[in-house]
C-alpha cells in the first residue's frame, strides 16, 4: 500500500515529464503494477502487486468493492445538498449520457489533521470536508458528483477500500503487506481464482 502523493501519476512509465511511482525512492519488485489508479491530482491510499489475478478479484469479483473518499469542496455544503448526494445525482458519463450516481454513504467529515495542507491559504476560504463512500468506479465520479450539487471538488483523498484503511501512512510512505493480510483487509476470496 502505498500513499499516493499529489501530483503524481499511478504508473512507473510515462513519455510525459510526470512524476512518477518509481519516484518513491522504494525498491518494488519487478512486475509491479497499481491496482486500479488515482488521478495525479488525487492523493491518498494507492494498492500496488505483481499478481494481475489480484485486480481482477477486487473489480470484477462477484461483490463489488467499497472505497471511501475524503473530499474538500469549495464552499459551505448545506445539510440538503448532502441529502441530494445521498439520494443520487446525475453525471455524465458520455457526450450525452447520463449516469444517476448513489453513494453507498456520505457524511459531513473534519479535516485530516495528519496531512499536510496543500494549500494553507485556503483555509480562509469557505468550504467543507465530507466522507463518501462508493461501490461504483465512474471516471472522476467523486468529483462529477460533487460539482453535481454545486460544489466543485478542491482536494480528493482516498482514505480506504473495504478494510484497508490509510491511516495515519504520509505522503509518499509505502507499507509491505503479507498476502493473507492483502486478501483479509480487502475481502477478497483466493479460491475464486484458484489461489493458494
Amino acid at each position: 500500500m502505498v500513499h499516493k502523493p499529489y501530483d503524481m501519476v499511478s504508473q512507473f512509465v510515462s513519455p510525459d515529464k510526470v512524476r512518477l511511482l518509481g519516484d518513491l525512492g522504494f525498491d518494488f519488485p519487478e512486475g509491479t503494477h497499481a491496482i486500479g489508479r488515482l488521478d495525479s491530482h488525487s492523493e491518498g491510499l494507492l494498492l500496488l502487486t505483481t499478481d494481475k489475478r489480484i485486480t481482477r478479484l477486487l473489480f470484477q469479483g462477484r461483490e463489488p468493492h467499497r472505497r471511501s473518499y475524503l473530499v474538500q469542496v469549495r464552499r459551505v455544503v448545506s445539510p440538503e445538498k448532502l441529502e441530494q448526494l445521498r439520494q443520487g445525482v446525475p453525471i455524465r458519463v458520455g457526450v450525452d449520457e447520463y449516469y444517476t450516481a448513489r453513494p453507498v454513504a456520505v457524511a459531513f467529515a473534519e479535516q485530516p489533521a495528519h496531512l499536510p495542507d496543500l494549500w494553507p491559504h485556503y483555509r480562509e476560504v469557505p468550504h467543507s470536508w465530507l466522507l463518501i463512500t462508493l461501490t461504483e468506479g465512474k471516471f472522476h465520479q467523486v468529483r462529477k458528483m460533487v460539482a453535481a450539487i454545486g460544489h466543485p471538488c478542491k482536494r480528493l483523498i482516498r482514505v480506504s477500500i473495504e478494510d484497508m484503511a490509510l491511516g495515519d501512512l504520509s505522503p509518499g510512505a509505502v507499507r509491505e503487506l503479507d498476502q493473507q493480510t492483502f486478501f483479509r483487509k480487502l475481502k477478497l476470496d483466493a479460491e475464486e481464482e484458484g489461489m493458494p
